[in-house]
């Protein structure tokens, strides 16, 4: 019981993680991705925002700000053509607030995980994956 107190001590002077946390987080996520992948998703900018903002919300129907915890924006790497004019860099939205909700109500994984996982769900569009793509590719593995 005692360990368990100290380990509960432990949080009474610390903040919830910040944006630039966030950042420091998504970036090590990035930075253990395997290559090629990390090369080929090299272009795309991360950026964290608390929460996606009322126009994205509205594009995509979600009524609840907390459901989107990410989002891939750009043109994935299977619909570029070189004739064209160039794409603006792709994006990938990782947004704070939800994946903070996420993780304190699943319990079961760490924030730096569940970061991992949000940041490589959206690199997966970047390479042209569908949601079902990728829920079949994490099944199986």
């Amino acid at each position: 019981m005692r360990r368990h107190i100290r380990r509960m001590n432990d949080w009474t002077d610390k903040a919830a993680p910040s944006l630039d946390d966030f950042a420091v987080l998504a970036q090590a996520a990035f930075d253990s991705l395997p290559e090629p992948f990390r090369g080929l998703a090299a272009e795309a900018v991360v950026r964290i925002d608390d929460f996606a903002d009322q126009e994205t919300l509205d594009a995509l129907g979600i009524e609840d700000v907390f459901e989107l915890t990410g989002l891939y924006h750009g043109v994935d790497l299977g619909e570029r053509s070189v004739i064209g004019p160039a794409p603006m860099p792709p994006r990938v939205f990782l947004y704070r607030r939800p994946i903070l909700d996420e993780w304190a109500e699943r319990g079961d994984v760490t924030l730096g995980e569940l970061v991992t996982h949000v940041l490589i769900h959206e690199i997966g569009h970047h390479f042209g994956l569908s949601d079902d793509d990728m829920h079949r590719v994490e099944d199986e593995a």
